[in-house]
C-alpha cells in the first residue's frame, strides 16, 4: 500500500528540509518528491516568443491561419514518398 503525504517545508540551514510526520516508524523507507514552486516555469509560446526573429516567424503564422493561407499534407503520402 502506498500512503502519501503532502506537507509545506521551509529550507533550513545548509538545505536541510525537515518534515514531521508521527505515522512513520523510526527507519521506515521513505521516498520524498521535492518541487519547488518558488520557480516560474513558462510555457512554449512565452519562450519562443523572448526571441525576435522566433516571435516574427509565430506572429506571421497565426495571421496565415486566421486568412486561410494554411497547407494541408497527407502524411501517409509524405511517408511513401519522402521516408
Amino acid at each position: 500500500m502506498v500512503n502519501t503525504i503532502r506537507q509545506k517545508a521551509i529550507v533550513g540551514k545548509n538545505g536541510k528540509i525537515e518534515i514531521s510526520q508521527s505515522q512513520f516508524k523510526e527507519g521506515a523507507s521513505v521516498e520524498v518528491i521535492i518541487v519547488n514552486d518558488s520557480l516560474k516555469i513558462e510555457d512554449e509560446t512565452t519562450y519562443l516568443l523572448k526571441s525576435e526573429a522566433n516571435k516574427k516567424q509565430l506572429l506571421e503564422s497565426m495571421e496565415n491561419v486566421k486568412q486561410g493561407k494554411i497547407v494541408s499534407i497527407n502524411l501517409e503520402d509524405y511517408e511513401k514518398n519522402n521516408l
